[in-house]
């Protein structure tokens, strides 16, 4: 007997006749003689749907209150699949992220989950008990709904497998794996068996749709197995997992893409100390990340420096930096929303020489400008023009030898 946390998204419980479906695999695994604990998400649309709600009533809304809104997709899924396995002659309970209690930090709308109280759920275990668990939300040191950011479901449930130190944590979402590159995007993209926690946190970070980044960070921090599976198959998926010596032996892994993201850049600053800390400290103080920062070579006691948020920061990015720049005398300030950020990932860069040397000729031959450069030891990302994207996945998928 194994205990199971298993995971499903938006899409797997979309509608009553999915969670039926759902409810079916469920039970499968339950007779099987495994515990099973089960994390859901609101049904598909239902959080964009509330979000929506929330900006009719207040053009900024209020955290706490947005969070007390936007919670209750879930609470809805949890009931319904509860309700339904109970019809069918099993014991099944539902929880609320903070009657379980989920504890998080009080960051409103971006809470961070602190620690997780397991007694009520090993108890019903114990029992027999199928738990459901409202993913996506907790709750703070002073009685607050929380939620932890779009997707915050899949680390509610890898949390939830490291507390009560699961066997392993099934998320099983629309797609089948997590594939080299976006299948949409590239038809030669193909599933990996198994993909490293390192590999994964990078392609999250890049644009990766598959798991949510700080799901997985958990999951490397306990050393949690995640099975990425669809609801739709039977098919194995892709094990996210700690990384051996055959997957250092691959020299890209994947490819990935982010289109959101929006390029600042101030002219003309003053080339001396602080002055960068200056231009990121304030929006940090704005809770704004910026991704990528290149900053010119300085002439005349003049340089340029350069950074990314995503587009929905824009906005707010391009008020902070304005103001700073009044302040340290920079010339202007220009931004480009037209921008993408292209990146290829894999362990095997570690030990292997020109790899960016034959991601960025390749890219140079199709006519493929390079706006900006990253590099960690296993990520090599840079911003193009966001028309060529595509282009620039399919070049690099080809380039490394990544096709069926």
């Amino acid at each position: 007997m194994a205990l199971v946390v298993q995971k499903y998204g938006g899409t797997s419980v979309g509608t009553t006749d999915r969670m039926k479906n759902v409810a079916k695999r469920i039970i499968k695994t339950y007779d099987a003689g495994n515990d099973l604990i089960v994390v859901v998400s609101a049904m598909s649309g239902e959080t964009n749907k509330l979000v929506a709600l929330a900006n009719e009533m207040s053009e900024i809304p209020d955290g706490r209150e947005y969070d007390v809104v936007v919670a209750t997709g879930e609470q809805v899924t949890t009931g319904l699949l509860s309700m339904y396995l109970k019809s069918l002659g099993y014991k099944a309970k539902s929880y609320q992220g903070w009657q379980v209690p989920i504890i998080t930090d009080g960051t409103a709308t971006k809470a961070r989950i602190e620690s997780i109280d397991d007694a009520r759920i090993r108890a019903d275990l114990k029992a027999g008990t199928i738990v459901i668990v409202a993913g996506f939300q907790g709750i703070d040191s002073e009685g607050n709904i929380t939620t932890l950011g779009r997707g915050g479901s899949d680390t509610s449930a890898v949390a939830i497998a490291a507390a009560l130190k699961a066997d392993v944590c099934e998320i099983y979402t629309d797609v089948d794996g997590v594939y080299t590159t976006d299948p949409n995007v590239c038809k030669e993209a193909r599933k990996m068996e198994k993909v490293s926690y390192d590999e994964m946190l990078e392609l999250a970070s890049l644009g990766a749709k598959v798991l949510q980044i700080r799901s997985v960070e958990f999951a490397k921090k306990y050393n949690v197995d995640i099975h990425v599976r669809s609801s739709l198959n039977e098919n194995t998926g892709t094990m996210v997992t700690r990384e051996d010596k055959e997957m250092e032996g691959i020299l890209v892994s994947g490819v990935a893409y982010d289109k959101n993201e929006a390029k600042i850049a101030v002219m003309g600053v003053p080339d001396k100390p602080g002055i960068a800390a200056k231009i990121l400290t304030a929006l940090s103080d704005a809770n704004i990340s910026v991704d990528m920062i290149v900053q010119n070579v300085g002439h005349d006691s003049m340089t340029d420096f350069t950074f990314t948020v995503t587009k929905a920061d824009l906005k707010q990015s391009l008020l902070i930096t304005n103001e700073v720049a009044r302040e340290i005398q920079a010339k202007q300030v220009v931004s480009d929303e037209n921008i993408s950020k292209v990146s290829i990932v894999g362990l095997g860069m570690r030990s292997h020489a020109g790899v960016a040397t034959k991601m960025f000729s390749a890219l140079a031959s199709n006519g493929i400008n390079i706006q900006m450069i990253s590099t960690s030891e296993i990520k090599i990302s840079v911003i193009i023009d966001e028309k060529y994207t595509e282009l620039a996945v399919r070049v690099l998928h080809e380039t490394f030898g990544m096709q069926c």
